[in-house]
């Protein structure tokens, strides 16, 4: 007898009937003689409505008590999932029970709309399962030590379920979706995209912090960190197919780099619509002025990401750096206010009209001259580089918005992408 986590997102969850086939397919599993826990996001576009509603209410400048009352909010959504597919599975004769994060306990920090899970105490559950119950968890949310719901921020659910998984020491997690596994790029922007059979943590892990919406970067995070058997793969194919055919469908996340996994020099293109550029200008070249311009904007909670300081000239600098666009507006009046004057420097511009593209495979620690090429295909298109940062297996460029695909484009084609593997 298998322990299973399986996760259904918010399109999964969309309606009565889909919930209906949630369930179907659950109670296959459960009937093969498996343990199953099921975490499931709050139906398709619920968190959106819910948190529209406060929006309408929230003041201009977001505090951390109103943090905490859009966590109260946007956690209901889930809670009603659980509950609709607790009396789905009941009604396909199954023994069911469904629970809040905070009744688990999953517990987190504080971080209101952002937290991080640092615990999750599975006695209840395993009672359940032992009972043969099948536990439905909510996904996305979690209690802090203060008592107060917190949430783990957009795509929260696959990180739960890899928690549960990871703390449960599950044989395998199932993240169900409404895409048939991991592609090469986005097929919506690419048709000849491929569906990769596997792709290992290091490469998911980059696509995910590079933009790929497959899955949350944390639940990667967590799979690679205590080695949890991850696979991506489609809520919609038909419920009754056969549980070793489903299982071995989609794009299966392995730590195993051996002779079975893809070995192409790049195995993905990714890229991120989400961003916007800081430049602080002029700044005075002297040490720890890095730390006085970022520090600001860490303290305030916003994620950094690509960072380049130009050369010195006559003592000044320019201090460039991405963020997220949700982080923009509150970081350049951050900027404005408490940063530009204290440290002298000369100006501050913006532009939240750029985008991030990026290469990634484990494949190009062993081969030169990948870099070059990408830069290369993307001159031959007229698109010019703003910012460019690297690490072992990818290279991502900051580019203007408005080339996003066609430089997307560009690169799965320079790089034989659409081309099957052998």
């Amino acid at each position: 007898m298998a322990l299973i986590v399986h996760k259904y997102g918010g399109t999964s969850m969309g309606s009565t009937e889909r919930i209906r086939n949630v369930a179907k397919r659950v109670a296959k599993w459960a009937h093969g003689g498996h343990q199953m826990v099921v975490v499931p996001s709050a139906m398709s576009g619920e968190t959106n409505r819910l948190l529209a509603l406060a929006g309408e209410l929230t003041p201009a400048t977001t505090t951390v008590e109103v943090l905490r009352e859009l966590d109260m909010i946007a956690a209901t959504g889930e809670q009603v999932s659980v509950g609709l597919l607790a009396i789905a599975l009941m009604a396909e004769g199954l023994d069911a029970v469904s629970y809040t994060g905070w009744q688990v306990p999953i517990q987190t920090d504080s971080a209101y709309t952002k937290a991080r899970i640092q615990n999750i105490d599975d006695k209840r559950v395993r009672a359940d399962l032992a009972a043969g119950k099948v536990v439905i968890i909510t996904g996305f949310q979690g209690i802090d030590e203060h008592g107060h719901v917190t949430t783990l921020g957009r795509g929260g659910s696959d990180t739960s379920a890899v928690a549960v998984a990871a703390a449960m020491k599950a044989d395998e997690c199932l993240i169900f979706t409404d895409v048939d596994g991991v592609y090469t790029t986005d097929p919506r922007i690419v048709p000849e995209a491929r569906r990769l059979r596997s792709v290992s943590f290091e490469e998911m892990l980059e696509m995910a912090s590079l933009g790929s919406k497959v899955l949350q970067i944390r639940s990667v995070e967590f799979a690679g960190k205590y080695r949890v058997p991850l696979r991506v793969l489609s809520s919609f194919t038909p419920w009754d197919i056969p549980i070793d055919e489903e299982a071995a469908s989609g794009t299966l996340i392995t730590y195993e780099e051996d002779e079975k996994m893809e070995q192409a020099i790049v195995s993905g293109i990714a890229f991120s619509r989400d961003e916007a550029k800081i430049a602080v200008l002029g700044v005075p070249d002297r040490p720890g002025i890095a730390y006085t311009v970022l520090g600001a904007v860490a303290d305030a909670n916003i994620d950094v990401d690509v960072i380049v300081q130009n050369v010195s000239h006559e003592g000044r600098t320019d201090f460039s750096f991405t963020v997220h666009r949700n982080d923009f507006s509150r970081a350049m009046d951050l900027l404005e206010s408490k940063v530009v004057g204290a440290i002298g420097a000369s100006g501050l511009v913006g532009d939240p009209k750029i985008c991030k593209v990026s290469i990634v495979g484990i494949g190009m620690r062993s081969h030169a001259g990948v870099a070059s090429k990408m830069f290369r295909t993307l001159s031959e298109e007229g698109i010019n580089i703003q910012m460019i940062t690297t690490s072992e297996i990818k290279t991502s460029v900051v580019i203007d918005e408005k080339y996003m695909e066609l430089a997307v484009r560009a690169l799965h084609k320079a790089f034989d992408l659409e081309l099957p593997t052998t």
